[in-house]
């Protein structure tokens, strides 16, 4: 980016994290919501809770700085940050419910990283982005060598090495990094797990705006499929090969293999049992930081998923006949309310029937009438001798639920994740597709579900026929709580 005065000034006027950071109450926002947001690592919060953590900083901000400090009220305020000429906020409404939440944008993430990084640091860690970056240009520099002997060499030199060091260590000379040394390191792992994150709500906001165009352009198409079609797959074609696209996407795969999962736990467990690491006091949620990042990158799938039912629901024909009329009524709504977004008109909006209260006055209501009672014959019953087959009574099939919910707990008790298909494969099923699907129904209720659609497993069971049948899905994990 160009850093003249043009661009610079652009973007003072235009940016929200420099609108943020000139903000008359900018101390008052960047802690808010970098207590509630960034802290725990919170992407989502509704609208309820959201005002009653900001009542509650407003109350103690006007018990130390007096009443007409921040005279407004909290939701007030919320929606005033969610509003387009600040944008520190993004206000939506979840699927099925109809709660207002609010999530971070990527700007105003940034700017609270911008302000992390300007309080003073306890030491200055040079070594290890040394390393970093000697190392980086290694790998750059092997991964683009196209001659063989080059990179047999390169090979050969770093097992020579490698020789060499485990002969010093069976001699007894054992390298051992100092306290500086482990504090520098895990000073830039800090650094470098807070950014992944962030960069997780940028890619998520990318695939949003990918979303929100796509929707908008089905609302005011009114040419053939094809043709829109073709220019919204190109985009998402286009966002998926970009260099931010393959990134992420092998990120996710790198993360999604469970041996690298159960690595990754293994490796912060160990470092942060360390004494010099101790010392610091480092938040213990770092120690599921990997579960943090699996939470964010899913947020990232679910918008791809929501692009592609958009998609699907644009292409089912039959719904599209059916409701025509229905369609072109609410394509009129929805391009009227894109017309009205940015500038509402001026004076009445909408017009609503029967706003009046309705008053029913006590002493017209009806007198109370008992209820007739009915008489009953004494009339003498026959018995029937019809042939019915109460067997069926006995054969209901009943799947226990609590039984399912504890095999999954103990699988979960030895290890911090397990499969779907693991724990059917320990734990056979007895009722069939029943069963199964009851255990899907618990996977979609539970805490916390990781979900690969690029893996396809089979689960397979035999019927009181002896007949043997499978099922294909995708992977899905369970992680303990």
């Amino acid at each position: 980016m160009a850093m003249d005065y043009t661009t610079l000034e652009l973007l003072r006027q235009n940016h929200p994290a420099w609108r943020l950071l000139c903000a008359n109450h900018a101390p008052l926002v960047a802690g808010f919501l970098h207590r509630v947001f960034i802290t725990p690592n919170v992407r989502n919060l509704s609208q309820a809770d959201l005002v009653e953590a900001l009542e509650d900083e407003l109350f103690a901000l006007r018990e130390q700085l007096g009443t007409e400090a921040f005279p407004g009220t909290a939701a007030g305020y919320l929606n005033d940050w969610a509003e387009n000429e600040k944008g520190w906020l993004r206000k939506f409404y979840a699927h099925g419910t109809d709660e207002p939440y609010f999530d971070l944008t990527p700007a105003t993430e940034k700017a609270l990283a911008w302000l992390e990084g300007l309080t003073e640091r306890p030491f200055v860690g040079t070594e290890s982005r040394l390393l970093t970056l000697f190392d980086l240009l290694r790998q750059m520099s092997e991964g683009s060598q196209t001659d063989p002997q080059v990179r047999i060499a390169e090979l050969q030199k770093r097992r020579s090495e490698i020789d060499a060091e485990i002969t010093r260590i069976l001699a007894g000379d054992i390298p051992l990094l100092d306290d500086t040394g482990l504090k520098d390191r895990f000073q830039q792992f800090l650094q470098l797990a807070r950014e992944l994150l962030t960069d997780f709500r940028e890619v998520e906001h990318n695939f949003r705006m990918l979303d929100r165009r796509v929707r908008e352009r089905i609302a005011l198409w009114d040419g053939a499929k094809g043709a829109l079609l073709e220019e919204i797959m190109g985009e998402r074609d286009a966002i998926a090969d970009s260099d931010q696209g393959k990134s992420f996407h092998a990120f996710w795969d790198f993360l999604m293999s469970q041996s690298r999962q159960e690595e990754l736990s293994r490796l912060l467990e160990l470092v942060m049992s360390l004494p010099p690491i101790r010392a610091m006091h480092p938040d213990a949620r770092l120690q599921r930081v990997h579960y943090d990042w699996l939470e964010a990158g899913e947020h990232t799938q679910r918008m791809v998923a929501k692009l592609s039912e958009q998609l699907r629901r644009f292409l089912d024909d039959q719904a599209w006949l059916e409701n025509r009329r229905i369609m072109n009524i609410l394509h009129r709504i929805e391009s009227s309310a894109l017309a009205l977004r940015e500038k509402f008109p001026p004076g009445d909006f909408m017009s609503m029937a029967e706003t009046s209260a309705t008053v029913e006055v006590p002493l017209e209501l009806r007198l109370h009438r008992p209820s007739l009672k009915p008489i009953i014959g004494g009339i003498v019953l026959d018995g029937g001798d019809a042939d019915v087959d109460t067997a069926a009574l006995y054969a209901q099939v009943v799947v226990d639920r609590a039984e399912l919910i504890r095999n999954i707990q103990q699988e979960l008790q030895g290890r911090s994740q397990v499969s779907l298909v693991e724990v059917v494969t320990r734990h056979p099923l007895r009722h069939g597709l029943a069963e199964l699907v009851a255990y899907l129904q618990i996977a979609g209720e539970w805490p916390k579900t990781a979900v690969d659609d690029e893996v396809q497993e089979q689960v397979s069971w035999q019927t009181e026929t002896g007949v043997i049948r499978q099922a294909t899905l995708s992977r899905i994990i369970l992680l303990r709580n």
